[in-house]
């Protein structure tokens, strides 16, 4: 991941080069235009491809934000407007991309063939921050209606905007913060509670007492050992499914 702790500062649409100069981690404050959609236009404009009919919306270069705004508040031009689940997308996105879209702003993680299409086409995909609606509304200075108006909030829809803040998710050449900070997140996980059992349980009095209590076992825990929970940074199978994994591995990546 990045180390920069500025954000770069990006226009859209972007070329080629723009795109290649983009690394996985990198905080973002993109101004220009991009494109709205979420699975519902998704879906009809995949079914005009599959037909080979024309699309409504040239997506060549264009980003597409996964977005169905709240009603606009006096003053603003959009309501509350915070990313949806990308995964609602990864169905129909490859094709986009072969197409020519250039890349995608939303939440969670990528399939593996939307992986392989951003690469293949050199494409990007950028994390808006969740539970920041309303930031993020503060950063979209216009909106235009470009189709599928009987779709509502999810209609496709032109933004413009002004440092609107992400994160590079995944860059052109396949790095994907989804998988190296989860790995980065999982180890310190495991090395910082053991430490922390070792320096505050395994040492102290009381830890003592409970082992001999237990059996020599982990306090509270009968016959399982401080061994059981360290080492090598992983968890032995003696524990629950839950326990075995970090809490975010039970969510869903959204």
């Amino acid at each position: 991941m990045s180390q920069s702790s500025a954000p770069k500062k990006i226009i859209f649409p972007l070329d080629d080069e723009a795109i290649r100069g983009l690394r996985a981690g990198d905080p973002v404050l993109i101004t220009g235009t991009m494109l709205t959609a979420r699975d519902a236009a998704h879906k009809r404009l995949y079914a005009l491809l599959e037909q080979g009919r024309e699309l409504p919306v040239d997506l060549k270069g264009q980003v597409i934000y996964y977005v169905g705004p709240a009603p606009a508040k006096p003053g603003y031009a959009v309501g509350p407007a915070g990313p949806t689940s990308s995964y609602r997308m990864d169905a129909y996105t490859p094709a986009l991309l072969d197409l020519g879209l250039k890349g995608m702003i939303g939440k969670g993680a990528r399939s593996a063939p939307v992986v392989e299409a951003i690469v293949r086409n050199r494409g990007v995909y950028f994390a808006a921050i969740g539970g920041a609606a309303a930031l993020i509304a503060r950063s979209i200075v216009k909106e235009e209606l470009l189709c599928y108006e009987d779709l509502g909030t999810e209609a496709i829809r032109r933004y413009t905007v002004k440092d609107f803040p992400a994160i590079v998710a995944i860059d052109s050449l396949g790095n994907n913060v989804y998988e190296t900070e989860m790995k980065k997140y999982r180890n310190g996980l495991f090395r910082g509670n053991c430490k922390k059992l070792n320096s505050r349980t395994a040492l102290s009095g009381r830890g003592r007492d409970a082992r001999r209590k237990a059996g020599g076992g982990f306090p509270g825990r009968s016959g399982e050992s401080v061994s059981s929970y360290c080492g090598n940074g992983s968890v032995k199978s003696s524990l629950s499914p839950f326990q075995r994994k970090p809490h975010w591995e039970h969510l869903p990546l959204t």
